[in-house]
Protein backbone atom coordinates (compact mmCIF):
# COMPACT_ATOMS: atom_id res chain seq x y z
CA UNK A 1 0.00 0.00 0.00
CA UNK A 2 1.44 3.35 -1.07
CA UNK A 3 0.88 6.27 1.29
CA UNK A 4 0.20 9.90 0.52
CA UNK A 5 2.94 12.34 1.43
CA UNK A 6 1.08 13.64 4.47
CA UNK A 7 0.60 10.07 5.77
CA UNK A 8 4.27 9.28 5.24
CA UNK A 9 5.32 12.41 7.14
CA UNK A 10 2.94 11.57 9.97
CA UNK A 11 4.76 8.23 10.30
CA UNK A 12 8.12 9.99 10.15
CA UNK A 13 7.11 12.34 12.95
CA UNK A 14 6.04 9.37 15.08
CA UNK A 15 9.60 8.05 14.94
CA UNK A 16 11.31 11.38 15.46
CA UNK A 17 12.23 12.20 11.86
CA UNK A 18 12.20 16.03 11.61
CA UNK A 19 9.30 17.26 9.43
CA UNK A 20 7.43 20.53 9.07
CA UNK A 21 3.83 20.85 10.32
CA UNK A 22 1.06 20.62 7.77
CA UNK A 23 -2.70 20.48 7.28
CA UNK A 24 -4.59 18.45 4.70
CA UNK A 25 -7.37 20.29 2.85
CA UNK A 26 -10.02 18.94 0.51
CA UNK A 27 -11.46 22.33 -0.48
CA UNK A 28 -10.00 25.71 -1.36
CA UNK A 29 -11.63 27.26 1.70
CA UNK A 30 -10.04 24.68 3.99
CA UNK A 31 -6.68 25.46 2.37
CA UNK A 32 -7.13 29.16 3.04
CA UNK A 33 -8.00 28.50 6.69
CA UNK A 34 -4.93 26.30 7.07
CA UNK A 35 -2.65 29.00 5.66
CA UNK A 36 -4.21 31.59 7.95
CA UNK A 37 -3.57 29.37 10.95
CA UNK A 38 0.05 28.77 9.96
CA UNK A 39 0.56 32.51 9.49
CA UNK A 40 3.44 32.26 7.04
CA UNK A 41 4.27 31.68 3.39
CA UNK A 42 3.11 28.15 2.55
CA UNK A 43 3.49 25.49 -0.09
CA UNK A 44 0.34 23.96 -1.57
CA UNK A 45 1.15 20.35 -2.49
CA UNK A 46 -1.09 17.98 -4.45
CA UNK A 47 -1.57 14.68 -2.65
CA UNK A 48 -1.33 11.91 -5.24
CA UNK A 49 0.44 8.58 -5.19
CA UNK A 50 2.82 9.32 -8.02
CA UNK A 51 5.92 11.38 -8.67
CA UNK A 52 6.38 14.43 -10.86
CA UNK A 53 3.89 16.64 -9.03
CA UNK A 54 6.07 19.72 -9.30
CA UNK A 55 6.61 19.37 -13.04
CA UNK A 56 2.85 18.89 -13.49
CA UNK A 57 2.04 22.10 -11.59
CA UNK A 58 0.88 20.30 -8.46
CA UNK A 59 3.23 22.12 -6.05
CA UNK A 60 2.88 25.90 -5.68
CA UNK A 61 4.11 28.62 -3.33
CA UNK A 62 1.53 30.95 -1.77
CA UNK A 63 2.36 34.05 0.28
CA UNK A 64 -1.11 34.91 1.62
CA UNK A 65 -4.24 32.96 2.65
CA UNK A 66 -6.13 34.31 -0.37
CA UNK A 67 -3.33 33.24 -2.70
CA UNK A 68 -3.35 29.85 -0.98
CA UNK A 69 -7.05 29.53 -1.71
CA UNK A 70 -6.52 30.36 -5.39
CA UNK A 71 -3.59 27.95 -5.74
CA UNK A 72 -5.51 25.15 -4.00
CA UNK A 73 -8.51 25.73 -6.24
CA UNK A 74 -6.26 25.36 -9.29
CA UNK A 75 -4.65 22.16 -8.03
CA UNK A 76 -7.72 20.35 -6.69
CA UNK A 77 -9.23 18.28 -9.48
CA UNK A 78 -6.01 18.25 -11.53
CA UNK A 79 -5.00 15.06 -13.31
CA UNK A 80 -1.40 14.10 -12.58
CA UNK A 81 -0.30 10.99 -14.49
CA UNK A 82 -3.80 9.54 -14.31
CA UNK A 83 -4.31 10.45 -10.64
CA UNK A 84 -6.99 13.00 -9.77
CA UNK A 85 -6.08 15.40 -6.96
CA UNK A 86 -8.67 15.29 -4.16
CA UNK A 87 -6.48 16.64 -1.34
CA UNK A 88 -3.73 19.20 -0.90
CA UNK A 89 -1.18 19.54 1.89
CA UNK A 90 -0.65 23.05 3.24
CA UNK A 91 2.77 23.27 4.86
CA UNK A 92 5.17 26.13 5.72
CA UNK A 93 7.63 27.09 3.01
CA UNK A 94 11.24 26.38 3.92
CA UNK A 95 14.40 28.09 2.76
CA UNK A 96 16.76 25.46 1.38
CA UNK A 97 20.54 25.55 1.53
CA UNK A 98 21.10 22.03 0.10
CA UNK A 99 18.95 19.15 -1.11
CA UNK A 100 19.77 15.49 -0.53
CA UNK A 101 18.16 12.13 -1.26
CA UNK A 102 17.72 9.10 0.99
CA UNK A 103 15.79 5.82 0.92
CA UNK A 104 15.55 2.34 2.36
CA UNK A 105 13.97 -0.27 0.14
CA UNK A 106 13.48 -3.98 -0.33
CA UNK A 107 16.06 -5.21 -2.85
CA UNK A 108 14.12 -8.13 -4.35
CA UNK A 109 16.84 -9.11 -6.81
CA UNK A 110 19.39 -9.67 -4.04
CA UNK A 111 16.86 -10.71 -1.37
CA UNK A 112 18.14 -8.01 0.91
CA UNK A 113 17.50 -4.48 2.09
CA UNK A 114 19.24 -1.54 0.45
CA UNK A 115 20.03 2.01 1.49
CA UNK A 116 20.41 4.59 -1.28
CA UNK A 117 21.70 8.10 -0.62
CA UNK A 118 22.87 11.07 -2.64
CA UNK A 119 23.88 14.66 -1.98
CA UNK A 120 22.13 15.52 -5.26
CA UNK A 121 18.50 15.36 -4.19
CA UNK A 122 15.42 17.29 -5.24
CA UNK A 123 15.27 15.71 -8.70
CA UNK A 124 14.27 12.33 -10.13
CA UNK A 125 16.63 9.82 -8.58
CA UNK A 126 16.35 7.76 -11.77
CA UNK A 127 17.94 10.69 -13.63
CA UNK A 128 20.78 10.86 -11.12
CA UNK A 129 21.34 7.10 -11.35
CA UNK A 130 21.38 7.25 -15.16
CA UNK A 131 23.51 10.34 -15.71
CA UNK A 132 25.76 10.34 -12.61
CA UNK A 133 25.75 6.86 -11.07
CA UNK A 134 28.77 7.77 -8.95
CA UNK A 135 26.59 10.34 -7.15
CA UNK A 136 24.23 7.66 -5.80
CA UNK A 137 25.59 5.52 -2.97
CA UNK A 138 24.08 2.06 -2.57
CA UNK A 139 24.75 0.19 0.67
CA UNK A 140 23.41 -3.30 1.37
CA UNK A 141 21.76 -3.74 4.76
CA UNK A 142 21.93 -7.01 6.70
CA UNK A 143 18.31 -7.61 7.81
CA UNK A 144 19.50 -9.19 11.06
CA UNK A 145 22.05 -6.53 11.99
CA UNK A 146 19.90 -3.63 10.82
CA UNK A 147 21.04 -0.02 10.97
CA UNK A 148 22.55 1.41 14.11
CA UNK A 149 24.39 4.73 14.35
CA UNK A 150 27.65 3.15 13.18
CA UNK A 151 26.01 1.71 10.07
CA UNK A 152 24.22 5.01 9.45
CA UNK A 153 27.57 6.81 9.56
CA UNK A 154 28.92 4.31 7.01
CA UNK A 155 26.03 5.10 4.66
CA UNK A 156 26.46 8.85 5.13
CA UNK A 157 30.18 8.58 4.43
CA UNK A 158 29.56 6.51 1.28
CA UNK A 159 27.25 9.24 -0.04
CA UNK A 160 29.79 11.96 0.86
CA UNK A 161 27.45 14.14 2.92
CA UNK A 162 29.10 17.39 4.10
CA UNK A 163 30.97 16.96 7.38
CA UNK A 164 29.00 19.70 9.11
CA UNK A 165 25.69 17.80 8.71
CA UNK A 166 26.96 14.20 8.60
CA UNK A 167 26.09 13.41 12.21
CA UNK A 168 22.61 14.94 11.95
CA UNK A 169 21.90 12.99 8.78
CA UNK A 170 23.15 9.77 10.41
CA UNK A 171 20.73 10.26 13.30
CA UNK A 172 17.87 10.79 10.83
CA UNK A 173 18.92 7.65 8.94
CA UNK A 174 18.58 5.59 12.12
CA UNK A 175 15.07 6.97 12.67
CA UNK A 176 14.11 6.24 9.06
CA UNK A 177 15.32 2.67 9.50
CA UNK A 178 13.18 2.39 12.63
CA UNK A 179 10.19 3.59 10.59
CA UNK A 180 11.03 1.11 7.83
CA UNK A 181 11.26 -1.90 10.14
CA UNK A 182 8.56 -1.17 12.70
CA UNK A 183 5.95 -0.32 10.08
CA UNK A 184 6.86 -3.29 7.84
CA UNK A 185 7.58 -1.04 4.86
CA UNK A 186 9.10 -2.05 1.53
CA UNK A 187 10.08 1.55 0.76
CA UNK A 188 10.86 4.63 2.83
CA UNK A 189 12.07 7.56 0.74
CA UNK A 190 12.84 11.23 1.42
CA UNK A 191 13.40 13.50 -1.56
CA UNK A 192 14.40 16.10 -0.76
CA UNK A 193 16.02 15.70 2.61
CA UNK A 194 17.22 19.28 3.08
CA UNK A 195 19.58 21.41 5.06
CA UNK A 196 18.02 24.77 5.81
CA UNK A 197 20.05 28.01 6.20
CA UNK A 198 20.21 27.41 9.96
CA UNK A 199 21.86 24.04 9.42
CA UNK A 200 18.85 21.91 10.39
CA UNK A 201 18.09 18.68 8.53
CA UNK A 202 14.42 18.32 7.49
CA UNK A 203 12.40 15.75 5.55
CA UNK A 204 10.51 18.05 3.17
CA UNK A 205 8.82 15.19 1.35
CA UNK A 206 8.10 11.55 2.08
CA UNK A 207 7.16 8.39 0.25
CA UNK A 208 6.29 5.15 2.03
CA UNK A 209 5.07 1.80 0.73
CA UNK A 210 3.74 -0.63 3.35
CA UNK A 211 3.76 -4.41 2.93
CA UNK A 212 0.14 -5.60 2.82
CA UNK A 213 1.33 -9.09 3.81
CA UNK A 214 2.16 -7.67 7.24
CA UNK A 215 -1.18 -5.89 7.75
CA UNK A 216 -2.21 -8.45 10.37
CA UNK A 217 0.46 -6.93 12.61
CA UNK A 218 -0.77 -3.37 12.07
CA UNK A 219 -4.46 -2.82 12.75
CA UNK A 220 -3.88 0.94 12.48
CA UNK A 221 -2.79 0.60 8.82
CA UNK A 222 -6.44 0.10 7.84
CA UNK A 223 -6.99 3.77 8.70
CA UNK A 224 -4.44 4.74 6.02
CA UNK A 225 -6.47 3.23 3.19
CA UNK A 226 -8.09 5.86 0.97
CA UNK A 227 -11.34 4.02 0.24
CA UNK A 228 -12.57 6.73 -2.15
CA UNK A 229 -9.47 6.38 -4.32
CA UNK A 230 -9.44 2.56 -4.39
CA UNK A 231 -10.48 0.71 -7.51
CA UNK A 232 -13.90 -0.70 -6.51
CA UNK A 233 -13.18 -4.10 -8.08
CA UNK A 234 -9.86 -4.35 -6.21
CA UNK A 235 -11.59 -3.33 -2.97
CA UNK A 236 -14.31 -5.96 -3.44
CA UNK A 237 -11.75 -8.63 -4.27
CA UNK A 238 -9.72 -7.75 -1.19
CA UNK A 239 -12.84 -8.06 0.97
CA UNK A 240 -13.35 -11.57 -0.45
CA UNK A 241 -9.75 -12.54 0.22
CA UNK A 242 -8.77 -12.63 -3.46
CA UNK A 243 -5.40 -11.53 -4.84
CA UNK A 244 -6.63 -9.28 -7.67
CA UNK A 245 -5.06 -6.42 -9.62
CA UNK A 246 -6.98 -4.49 -12.30
CA UNK A 247 -5.18 -4.06 -15.63
CA UNK A 248 -6.24 -2.30 -18.83
CA UNK A 249 -7.00 -5.21 -21.17
CA UNK A 250 -10.02 -7.20 -22.34
CA UNK A 251 -9.34 -10.83 -21.31
CA UNK A 252 -10.18 -11.64 -17.70
CA UNK A 253 -7.63 -13.99 -16.10
CA UNK A 254 -8.17 -16.56 -13.33
CA UNK A 255 -5.38 -18.92 -12.29
CA UNK A 256 -4.15 -20.81 -9.26
CA UNK A 257 -0.68 -19.70 -8.24
CA UNK A 258 1.05 -16.37 -8.83
CA UNK A 259 3.66 -17.85 -11.18
CA UNK A 260 1.03 -19.50 -13.38
CA UNK A 261 -1.03 -16.31 -13.48
CA UNK A 262 2.01 -14.24 -14.47
CA UNK A 263 2.77 -16.71 -17.27
CA UNK A 264 -0.86 -16.52 -18.36
CA UNK A 265 -0.64 -12.74 -18.64
CA UNK A 266 2.35 -13.14 -20.95
CA UNK A 267 0.78 -15.73 -23.26
CA UNK A 268 -2.48 -13.77 -23.51
CA UNK A 269 -0.60 -10.56 -24.37
CA UNK A 270 1.39 -12.45 -26.99
CA UNK A 271 -1.69 -14.13 -28.46
CA UNK A 272 -3.59 -10.84 -28.40
CA UNK A 273 -1.17 -9.25 -30.86
CA UNK A 274 -2.85 -11.32 -33.58
CA UNK A 275 -6.24 -9.81 -32.71
CA UNK A 276 -5.62 -6.09 -32.69
CA UNK A 277 -3.64 -5.82 -29.46
CA UNK A 278 -6.01 -7.60 -27.06
CA UNK A 279 -4.45 -7.68 -23.57
CA UNK A 280 -5.05 -9.19 -20.11
CA UNK A 281 -7.67 -7.35 -18.05
CA UNK A 282 -6.45 -8.38 -14.62
CA UNK A 283 -4.25 -10.49 -12.38
CA UNK A 284 -6.32 -12.88 -10.25
CA UNK A 285 -4.74 -15.68 -8.24
CA UNK A 286 -7.33 -17.87 -6.49
CA UNK A 287 -4.64 -19.92 -4.76
CA UNK A 288 -4.72 -23.65 -4.20
CA UNK A 289 -8.34 -24.05 -3.11
CA UNK A 290 -10.41 -23.53 -6.24
CA UNK A 291 -13.73 -24.29 -4.55
CA UNK A 292 -17.08 -23.35 -6.06
CA UNK A 293 -17.34 -20.33 -3.74
CA UNK A 294 -13.81 -19.10 -4.53
CA UNK A 295 -14.35 -19.62 -8.25
CA UNK A 296 -17.73 -17.86 -8.10
CA UNK A 297 -16.19 -14.91 -6.25
CA UNK A 298 -13.41 -14.67 -8.82
CA UNK A 299 -15.78 -14.86 -11.77
CA UNK A 300 -18.12 -12.33 -10.16
CA UNK A 301 -15.28 -9.81 -9.82
CA UNK A 302 -14.08 -10.30 -13.39
CA UNK A 303 -17.52 -10.32 -14.99
CA UNK A 304 -18.29 -6.99 -13.33
CA UNK A 305 -15.32 -5.41 -15.11
CA UNK A 306 -16.89 -3.54 -18.03
CA UNK A 307 -13.66 -3.88 -20.01
CA UNK A 308 -13.71 -7.70 -19.97
CA UNK A 309 -14.88 -9.38 -23.18
CA UNK A 310 -13.83 -12.97 -22.42
CA UNK A 311 -12.42 -14.94 -19.47
CA UNK A 312 -9.49 -17.36 -19.43
CA UNK A 313 -9.52 -19.84 -16.53
CA UNK A 314 -6.08 -21.46 -16.40
CA UNK A 315 -5.68 -24.04 -13.63
CA UNK A 316 -2.97 -26.60 -12.91
CA UNK A 317 -4.31 -29.30 -10.62
CA UNK A 318 -2.05 -30.07 -7.71
CA UNK A 319 -3.25 -30.37 -4.13
CA UNK A 320 -6.66 -29.40 -5.48
CA UNK A 321 -7.26 -31.87 -8.32
CA UNK A 322 -8.67 -30.89 -11.71
CA UNK A 323 -11.96 -32.73 -11.11
CA UNK A 324 -12.60 -30.60 -8.04
CA UNK A 325 -11.72 -27.46 -10.00
CA UNK A 326 -14.11 -28.50 -12.79
CA UNK A 327 -16.89 -29.08 -10.28
CA UNK A 328 -16.12 -25.66 -8.83
CA UNK A 329 -16.45 -24.01 -12.26
CA UNK A 330 -19.76 -25.74 -12.98
CA UNK A 331 -21.15 -24.88 -9.56
CA UNK A 332 -19.85 -21.31 -9.80
CA UNK A 333 -21.67 -20.79 -13.10
CA UNK A 334 -24.79 -22.16 -11.45
CA UNK A 335 -24.37 -19.75 -8.53
CA UNK A 336 -23.86 -16.78 -10.86
CA UNK A 337 -26.76 -17.70 -13.12
CA UNK A 338 -27.72 -14.79 -15.39
CA UNK A 339 -24.76 -12.76 -14.12
CA UNK A 340 -22.48 -15.02 -16.17
CA UNK A 341 -22.72 -13.50 -19.65
CA UNK A 342 -19.20 -13.60 -21.12
CA UNK A 343 -17.47 -16.57 -22.77
CA UNK A 344 -15.09 -18.64 -20.65
CA UNK A 345 -12.10 -20.50 -22.04
CA UNK A 346 -10.91 -23.18 -19.60
CA UNK A 347 -7.58 -24.96 -19.68
CA UNK A 348 -6.99 -27.71 -17.11
CA UNK A 349 -3.84 -29.73 -16.60
CA UNK A 350 -2.25 -31.77 -13.83
CA UNK A 351 -3.76 -34.06 -11.21
CA UNK A 352 -6.98 -35.80 -12.40
CA UNK A 353 -7.06 -33.75 -15.61
CA UNK A 354 -9.02 -36.32 -17.63
CA UNK A 355 -11.82 -36.46 -15.09
CA UNK A 356 -11.89 -32.68 -14.86
CA UNK A 357 -12.22 -32.30 -18.61
CA UNK A 358 -14.95 -34.97 -18.66
CA UNK A 359 -16.97 -33.07 -16.04
CA UNK A 360 -16.80 -29.84 -18.03
CA UNK A 361 -17.61 -31.58 -21.30
CA UNK A 362 -20.59 -33.34 -19.74
CA UNK A 363 -21.88 -30.09 -18.24
CA UNK A 364 -21.82 -28.61 -21.76
CA UNK A 365 -22.32 -25.05 -20.51
CA UNK A 366 -22.90 -22.71 -23.49
CA UNK A 367 -20.38 -20.16 -22.22
CA UNK A 368 -17.52 -22.64 -21.66
CA UNK A 369 -14.94 -23.63 -24.25
CA UNK A 370 -12.49 -26.31 -23.12
CA UNK A 371 -8.99 -26.09 -24.66
CA UNK A 372 -6.18 -28.55 -23.86
CA UNK A 373 -3.11 -26.31 -24.16
CA UNK A 374 -2.20 -23.01 -22.52
CA UNK A 375 -1.17 -21.35 -25.79
CA UNK A 376 -4.29 -22.59 -27.56
CA UNK A 377 -6.53 -21.40 -24.75
CA UNK A 378 -4.86 -17.97 -24.71
CA UNK A 379 -5.39 -17.62 -28.44
CA UNK A 380 -9.05 -18.64 -28.16
CA UNK A 381 -9.66 -16.20 -25.30
CA UNK A 382 -8.05 -13.37 -27.29
CA UNK A 383 -10.10 -14.30 -30.36
CA UNK A 384 -13.36 -14.25 -28.38
CA UNK A 385 -12.46 -10.92 -26.75
CA UNK A 386 -11.79 -9.38 -30.15
CA UNK A 387 -15.06 -10.77 -31.55
CA UNK A 388 -17.04 -9.36 -28.62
Amino acid sequence: MDLYEYQAKDLFARYGVPVLPGTVATTADEARAAAEELGTTVVVKAQVKTGGRGKAGGVKLAETPDETRAKAEAILGMDIKGHTVHKVLITPASDIAEEYYFSFLLDRANRNFLAMASVEGGMDIEEVAATKPEALAKVAIDPIAGVDLAKAREIVAAAKFPAEVAEQVAEVVVKLWETFVREDATLVEVNPLVRDPQGRILALDGKVTLDDNASFRHADHAELVDVAAENPLEAEAKAKGLNYVKLDGQVGIIGNGAGLVMSTLDVVAYAGEEFGGVKPANFLDIGGGASAEVMANGLHIILNDQDVRSVFVNVFGGITACDQVAKGIVQALGILGDDATKPLVVRLDGNNVDEGRRILAEANHPLVTLVDTMDGAARKAAELAAAN
